[in-house]
């Protein structure tokens, strides 16, 4: 964070971002449920230029079994960047950081899904990032919880996930990659809308406890947003919807 005078090249005197955006404006998001017939659910989401395909398989049999629970089912989350999603190639092999977002989607996604329905088996979520460009958790938290509608795995709800930040002194919704680097601050958030509850909530940077309540409430009120475009991709998958 830091490092570049953020004022004069994230946010212009009008208010607008660097990517010609408003302040609580996200970016284009496009989300679409199913795809992958191989698979028992899937989801593919365009969050800016980020490009995420997400596969769920089960519930299953846990091999080897004495990794099962009899009282309830286990949720598997990889978290996984190709290596030509970023500008630079990756190593294939799991980084830490692929690690870390791997357990920070699954304690996110476990509010939601009703695991007790199903024990002694194990419901797996393949996150494959084709194309990062910052947000990349809350994007692929957000396909994921699509993709286990899809897959028809009992849920109390759907996690919708953005990140809020702040940049030039400035609360602001949707952190884009320039922003992440450069900005002061970035608070990826996990929510489930009709529980009103949050099952992720994160925070990179400096806020004042103003500019912390700020920017829960401003990212909320994001997932809220994504919520809505969630619900349309299984709508359009299941009932049509009459458009393109």
């Amino acid at each position: 964070m830091g490092g570049r005078d953020a004022t004069m090249v994230l946010l212009d005197e009008n208010g607008i971002r660097c990517d010609g955006r408003k302040v609580d404006e996200p970016r284009r998001i496009m989300i679409k449920a199913g795809g992958l017939k191989n698979a028992d659910g899937s989801a593919y989401i365009e969050f800016g230029d980020n490009k995420i395909l997400v596969g769920v398989f089960g519930p299953r049999d846990v091999h080897p079994k004495h990794m099962s629970n009899t009282d309830t089912g286990i949720l598997r989350v990889r978290y996984h960047m190709e290596p030509f999603s970023v500008g630079e190639r990756k190593n294939p092999a799991p980084s830490r950081r692929e690690i870390e977002i791997s357990k920070v989607i699954k304690e996110a996604l476990e509010p939601a899904v009703m695991l007790d329905k199903f024990p002694r088996t194990a419901v797996d979520v393949f996150i494959e990032v084709l194309q990062a460009d910052g947000g990349t958790r809350c994007a692929a938290l957000t396909a994921a919880s699509v993709a286990l509608a899809d897959a028809g795995i009992p849920m109390r709800d759907m996690v919708a996930a953005i990140a809020a930040g702040k940049v030039a002194d400035t609360v602001i919704l949707d952190v884009n990659n320039e922003e992440d680097q450069a900005g002061q601050a970035d608070m990826p958030i996990g929510y489930m809308p009709n529980l009103e509850k949050i099952t992720l909530l994160q925070l990179d940077g400096v806020l004042t406890p103003d500019e912390y309540k700020k920017c829960v409430q401003v990212g909320v009120d994001g997932c809220k947003i994504v919520y809505d475009l969630q619900k349309k991709a299984l709508q359009e998958k299941y009932f049509g919807d009459g458009g393109d």
